[in-house]
């Protein structure tokens, strides 16, 4: 049975600002996965490398919002907020979000 995490509301409402502030950044990131997945196998490997990179720097900039606030916790408190948020992340940015699998 699933349950809701006190933070899932913060984190719709971190992911919801995120999406406004890096429409540009996802956009690219969704045009470099569209381009690199539709290339020729000569064209592929350069682009996938376009395409890990905004990933990356997609995945670093959630990674940087969901710290900012996690500073703010006591340990226990932060890695129950860190886990609503990178499930949060994954549902709504998928691979984009990739980056947080790593913490």
């Amino acid at each position: 049975m699933f349950r809701r995490s006190r933070f899932d509301e913060l984190v719709r409402t971190q992911l919801d600002l995120f999406a406004s502030d890096e429409s540009v950044l996802i956009e690219e990131a969704v045009a470099a996965d569209s381009a690199w997945t539709n290339a020729s196998a000569e064209e592929s490997e350069d682009l996938y490398g376009d395409y890990q990179l905004v990933v990356d720097a997609v995945g670093e900039r959630l990674h940087d919002v969901r710290e900012a606030y996690a500073a703010s916790l006591d340990e226990k408190t932060g890695r129950e907020y860190r886990a609503s948020f990178d499930r949060g992340a994954r549902k709504r940015f998928g691979r984009l979000a990739s980056f947080l699998e790593d913490d």
